[in-house]
């Protein structure tokens, strides 16, 4: 376990799978990510790449080979990953290529994550180089899950995610039976910024949007205020997720999403894949803002 401190956040990252396991206010203790409670969901905030979600069959096709994936890729969990770099704010950790990896991505690669402390906030800085000789297929999110209710006395329905512009828009619902992405869609928003939380808006899976206007999302309490703030420029799909069971949210800014019940399982035209050409760089960072310190 790795960390950063400064006068009013402390956080920490554990080594596998580069993961964000805890932000903690200085001032008072207050914890914001979830516990990873293996009863509920085990994890705290898994990096995602070079898929996200699930493939169909959990299976891809690329120059007539067939290569297996599992959900969410190959940086969850990973025992691979190793500290690159440590300064005084930030922490970035690193995967290669190995003989292993081309087995199941046969693409030459190296894939940081970074992460910057600054005053009350964290940037998730992603970083993809192609050291192959050829373009290489990719997607890349986050998957952070922030403590629901936050504090005592609180009701997970005290809470509400409020967006930083009015939307108009339906979730992509998933067949539950394989995890893709059905033909079927669900209104969520009508002309509105607010999205409250109750625990079974999540008994069909993730809430998965396409087409949001906003960049931005607030965890709100209605007796605390705002406690944080997620921004996601560089990334062009949303999804909102959590257990039913669970006192938690996952906000999650991606780069991709998960196969859909059509797909030829071609992985250069998977919906949402990023081509890169040999020899180039690639960078995409989202921000975790604590206000409630």
């Amino acid at each position: 376990m790795h960390t950063l401190e400064n006068s009013q956040l402390k956080i920490a990252v554990n080594t596998i799978g580069a993961e964000l396991s805890n932000i903690t206010s200085i001032k008072n203790g207050t914890e914001y990510m979830w516990d990873a409670n293996p009863n509920v969901w085990g994890s705290f905030a898994p990096n995602l790449f070079p898929i996200i979600g699930a493939l169909k069959n959990d299976t891809y096709i690329f120059e007539g080979n067939a290569y297996n994936l599992p959900k969410h890729g190959m940086v969850r969990n990973n025992k691979a990953i190793v500290l690159h770099e440590q300064t005084a704010n930030s922490l970035t950790f690193k995967l290669s290529h190995s003989d292993d990896t081309l087995k199941i991505y046969p693409f030459k690669f190296e894939f940081f994550i970074t992460y910057t402390l600054t005053n009350n906030r964290i940037e998730l800085l992603h970083t993809v180089k192609n050291v192959d000789d050829k373009p290489m297929y990719f997607s890349v999110g986050g998957h952070p899950a922030f403590k629901c209710p936050v504090f005592e006395n609180e009701a997970y329905e005290d809470y509400t995610l409020v967006f930083e512009h009015a939307e108009t828009s339906k979730t992509h619902l998933i067949n539950t039976a394989n995890g893709l992405i059905s033909a079927n869609t669900k209104p969520i928003f009508k002309n509105t910024k607010l999205l409250p939380l109750t625990h079974d808006m999540f008994n069909d899976d993730a809430l998965i949007f396409k087409d949001l206007q906003s960049k931005k999302v607030t965890l709100n309490s209605k007796t605390h205020g705002d406690i944080l703030t997620v921004s996601y420029h560089d990334f062009n799909y949303l999804g909102i997720w959590a257990k039913p069971t669970g006192d938690y949210v996952c906000i999650e800014p991606w780069l991709g999403i998960a196969d859909n019940d059509a797909t030829n399982q071609d992985f250069t035209n998977k919906e949402g894949i990023l081509k890169l050409a040999a020899g180039d760089t690639f960078k995409a960072s989202y921000t975790i803002e604590i206000h409630k310190l």
